[in-house]
């Protein structure tokens, strides 16, 4: 396994990313991971490179072994008013926020990031599949994420999140063209492609 315990040595640190950011539907949703120093688990790597049941057997895992974390949502009106960067960073900031311990540092999957409080925080691109405890945030956030939109299925079931969790999946904006958009839509996105017309 190619995962680094961390990147700041005898500092507390936190990993976070989030999931949901190329959804038309659904929240976005955050989680900040802090892991002991002795966490090893053969599955973790980024949750894109793991399928949904090694995300599912690694969630409890994750939950029962880190030192702290918490998994934050930000929902779709959000999303439409300050655009899906901002509201992804302000769902991290929200899940460290969450933390029972305050951390001394805070490494971020991708490269973009707001200073969180007074906390020095180091962007990493591709986190996820470097260090353990983004690795660890990406698992929790999907997986979280996964199983809100699971339960949004059973409200609109025509939309098949259940299998495209709010992505846009032929089926998904097929869909939208037949039944309209829902309360749980991100109105700012372009939801269907853009049709040509001919005025004939």
């Amino acid at each position: 396994m190619g995962l680094k315990k961390q990147y700041l040595k005898n500092k507390i640190e936190v990993g976070t990313d989030e999931a949901g950011r190329g959804c038309l539907a659904g929240p976005v949703v955050a989680a900040a991971v802090i892991l002991p120093e002795n966490f090893e688990h053969p599955l973790l790597n980024d949750s894109k490179q793991l399928t949904e049941k090694q995300r599912n057997l690694l969630r409890p895992f994750i939950e029962e072994n880190a030192v702290a974390f918490k998994v934050s949502y930000v929902f779709e009106d959000t999303i439409d008013e300050i655009n899906i960067l901002q509201a992804s960073i302000l769902a991290m900031h929200k899940a460290i926020e969450k933390l029972q311990i305050t951390p001394e540092h805070i490494i971020v999957d991708g490269n973009k990031f707001k200073p969180y409080k007074n906390i020095a925080h180091t962007t990493i691109v591709k986190g996820d599949a470097k260090f353990m405890s983004i690795a660890a945030a990406s698992v929790l956030a999907k997986t979280y994420r996964d199983a809100f939109m699971q339960k949004l299925d059973k409200e609109f079931p025509q939309y098949f999140w259940k299998k495209n969790k709010g992505y846009p999946t032929k089926q998904h904006r097929n869909a939208i063209r037949e039944f309209g958009v829902t309360n749980y839509h991100r109105k700012s996105f372009k939801l269907l492609p853009e049709q040509l017309k001919l005025d004939l």
